[in-house]
């Protein structure tokens, strides 16, 4: 496992794809408070809660001037499917490297991990969010996240900045 940067380092910079073909990467929220919320897979019941929560509360991070962008490594057609199935309004993107073997944003920030689930090891994208503050840097960490009132805890912090 890699480093993983902490508060005061700068995000690394890696391109995750979008639903609508595009790119994204955190350069270029550059100016504006950003929220990277990680989470393991799309359509699954804590990752569909915390991306409803997030999405519940995206006007009033848009109100703070906060931008949101949530990212498993899910390819870009199932997050189509799971933003619409969920009306989700939180942006996702794909952090398809992390499943390919190449490093992605989530190995450059050491959240591409080994689980276990019933003996069976596999790697798999940890529950993470960051909070970036205007210049690039790592305003805030929560890692191994636990879903319920998350969301609103990270508003509470991004509004403090």
């Amino acid at each position: 496992m890699t480093d993983r940067p902490d508060i005061g380092d700068m995000m690394p910079d890696v391109a995750m794809e979008t639903p609508a073909g595009g790119s994204v990467k955190p350069s270029d929220f550059k100016g504006k408070p950003l929220v990277m919320f990680f989470y393991p897979k799309d359509d699954t019941p804590g990752c569909t809660t915390e991306n409803k929560d997030f999405t519940a509360l995206k006007g009033e991070f848009d109100a703070a001037g906060v931008a949101l962008l949530g990212i498993s490594k899910d390819p870009p057609k199932k997050h189509e499917k799971f933003i619409a199935k969920h009306d989700l309004a939180a942006p996702l993107a794909s952090d398809k490297a992390a499943d390919s073997g190449e490093d992605g944003i989530a190995e450059a920030l050491g959240i591409w991990v080994e689980k276990n689930m019933y003996g069976k090891k596999y790697m798999g994208m940890e529950r993470s969010t960051f909070l970036v503050a205007a210049d690039g840097t790592i305003a805030q960490v929560w890692r191994k996240v636990k879903v319920k009132g998350h969301a609103e805890e990270v508003l509470a912090a991004a509004k403090a900045l």
